[in-house]
């Protein structure tokens, strides 16, 4: 691979991956979401970076499918440390003291109660080790899934890799962050199991207009790689 080559759109996905990345799990830390009705006896309730997250897992399947999962590495690592930068942040303003007018109408415990939750281990740890993990088995799985199927079948290849890596990615993040409190335990199964078909579902309901982006950046960029010859330590640079 020519890693110097220039492409027209690698930077515009890669800023609305880290972007969603970042209010997804800003998101998760401020509410959990009911939908007040079951699926197949399941409570839809789930944190609400939910919603929006799942698209991270689209741009990843686009990413590795056209640009080859090097590429999709370098992105991974920069979202992974955009999500730390921010968590530290948080961290950084719920540790300094609030002015006095701020304090009587919001407060130290608000702030602490909706925000401070991307500061502490439980969410931060969580949102760290989760997406690390769910996104490189999302995009190894996308990547030796093309070369499996010569590049047929790209829906099997996004629905796929995104069912390991959503199951992965939603197990470690409910189960640190119901560890460290953040999420009670009783919602634990809810919580793990609701994110995890949430996210696929949207995937899944998404295939079509990931067929759209996917043909238009392999037209566009002149792009379609193949990555059979790649090293997938995720550590490699």
């Amino acid at each position: 691979m020519n890693f110097d080559r220039q492409f027209r759109y690698f930077d515009i996905i890669m800023a609305v991956f880290v972007t969603v990345l970042v209010v997804s799990n800003v998101a998760s830390s401020a509410k959990i979401v009911d939908l007040r009705f079951s699926l197949f006896g399941l409570p839809m309730a789930f944190d609400g970076g939910t919603i929006l997250f799942p698209i991270s897992y689209i741009f990843g399947d686009i990413l590795t499918e056209v640009y080859g999962y090097k590429r999709s590495r370098r992105v991974i690592w920069t979202g992974f440390f955009c999500l730390a930068l921010a968590s530290a942040v948080f961290w950084l303003v719920k540790i300094l003291p609030g002015e006095t007018t701020w304090q009587s109408y919001a407060g130290d415990a608000a702030y602490t109660a909706i925000l401070g939750g991307m500061s502490t281990g439980g969410i931060m740890l969580g949102s760290l080790a989760g997406y690390w993990s769910g996104e490189f088995s999302n995009s190894f799985t996308l990547a030796k899934l093309k070369i499996f199927t010569g590049g047929r079948y790209l829906w099997v290849r996004t629905i796929g890799s995104t069912l390991i890596g959503e199951l992965i990615d939603s197990f470690i993040f409910v189960l640190i962050a119901t560890l460290f409190g953040v999420f009670p335990g009783s919602l634990f199964i809810t919580l793990a199991l609701t994110n995890y078909v949430f996210k696929s579902a949207i995937e899944a309901l998404m295939t079509p207009i990931t067929y759209l982006l996917v043909n238009f950046l392999k037209k566009a960029e002149k792009e379609d790689f193949y990555d059979r010859d790649t090293n997938f330590n995720p550590f490699k640079p």
